[in-house]
């Protein structure tokens, strides 16, 4: 019965492909270990009419934040990193902050999820600000929690400069800390859409010892069996990689930049991962089962227990009722208020072009959606939505 139920997915990607709303998807149900909804639809390159397969390689975009957090985590449990650190004890340019105060009134930008435009393409700022000194420093829990500060409002986002193209983290980074802080550490949150989870990639650098990507690697993706998730794909898995466009009124526009946030050697945690669905199932089923797949442990059950967990007081400014972050991801705490079909004490994230993935524990649920959409919207995408209200309603 579960089956037939959830092909009101398939029809509501379909109409949208029939209507030149989206090019393809992919979508992925998986209820107690086990996948009883998976489908492939429409065109992963509109102009050739290539077929859009199941092994299809997506950008991640934001949903690269919560493979960073598992990572900090892992790192956590090991003893060489503390959620309470300071982080200038990895990175000492960051020792003492200042904090931008507006010369008139305003305040952090409010949450968006994941928005189009990264820091430094954002021309609505004010011009005029003085600094002030912090309260304390930047912990690492502010930066899973996006409550950092950093290119968080109309200050950071003027002074923020992207990576050049020679650029790596251990390079870039470091540059971040002359950025005046949008808010104190720990005061506010909202969403930090760059620079807290490109700063906990350096971060897990310093504390492994080892590159980002070859850490990621080693000790998430191999032993998860996520062989397509990648920093920077190669020549074969390129072919893979969809096509992105944009949805216009007039239909579907091939999107300029195609390689946009990738980058040969500045890995970016924030935004910088390729990945299949199929990869991403087995990383957000390793979540659903406590930290383990197939015999290897990731996690405790505690440490992914934390990270579904809501991390801030309810009263803090800049997140909208009914949700909360927890470490990388977002939580629903109330779903009349927040207004959503999922469960209370779900958790996941999404990325701006189309991907979003959420794990139910009440229902031992995983669902994963995936399209090839630059201007999808993330986490508050009406893909999403929708997904979401499909999957949900077939349960019941």
């Amino acid at each position: 019965m579960i089956h037939s139920r959830l092909n009101r997915i398939e029809a509501h990607i379909e109409q949208r492909i029939q209507d030149r709303k989206l090019a393809g998807a992919v979508s992925l149900v998986a209820l107690n270990g086990r996948i009883v909804h998976c489908k492939a639809q429409g065109l992963a390159d509109v102009e050739t009419g290539k077929l859009l397969e199941r092994d299809a390689i997506f950008r991640l975009a934001s949903m690269t934040k919560p493979i960073i957090g598992v990572a900090v985590m892992m790192l956590v449990e090991e003893g060489k990193i503390k959620l309470s650190d300071p982080l200038g004890k990895f990175i000492p340019e960051f020792t003492h902050m200042k904090v931008g105060v507006p010369n008139s009134a305003a305040s952090a930008t409010p949450y968006h999820s994941d928005p189009n435009a990264p820091a430094g393409l954002i021309t609505d700022f004010l011009s005029e600000y003085t600094l002030s000194s912090t309260d304390r420093g930047i912990i690492v829990h502010d930066l899973l929690t996006h409550s950092c500060g950093l290119g968080q409002g109309p200050i950071g986002f003027r002074e923020m400069l992207m990576p050049g193209l020679e650029d790596t983290l251990a390079i870039h980074i470091p540059k971040w800390a002359k950025v005046p802080l949008d808010f104190q550490p720990g005061s506010q949150t909202g969403y930090s859409p760059i620079a807290a989870f490109d700063i906990l990639g350096r971060v897990i650098e310093i504390a492994s010892g080892m590159p980002l990507d070859q850490y990621l690697h080693q000790f998430l993706f191999q032993p998860l069996g996520m062989k397509d998730t990648t920093f920077v794909p190669s020549d074969k898995q390129w072919q893979r990689v969809v096509t992105m466009y944009e949805g216009t009124d007039q239909g579907l526009v091939k999107f300029k930049e195609q390689k946009i946030f990738f980058h040969p050697h500045y890995f970016s945690g924030a935004a910088g991962l390729f990945g299949t669905l199929d990869d991403y199932c087995r990383f957000a089923q390793m979540l659903a089962n406590g930290g383990e797949l197939g015999g290897y442990r990731i996690l405790s059950e505690m440490s992914v227990h934390i990270m579904g967990t809501a991390q801030l007081a309810d009263t803090i400014v800049g997140f909208p009722h009914g949700q909360a972050w927890g470490l990388s991801m977002r939580v629903v705490t109330d779903r009349a208020a927040a207004g959503t079909s999922l469960s209370k004490g779900s958790f996941g994230w999404s990325g701006a072009w189309g991907t979003h993935f959420w794990v139910d524990p009440k229902e031992n649920l995983v669902a994963l959606l995936m399209i090839n959409l630059a201007n999808a919207g993330g986490a508050d995408a009406e893909t999403a939505r929708e997904f979401e209200w499909a999957v949900m309603r077939s349960l019941n």
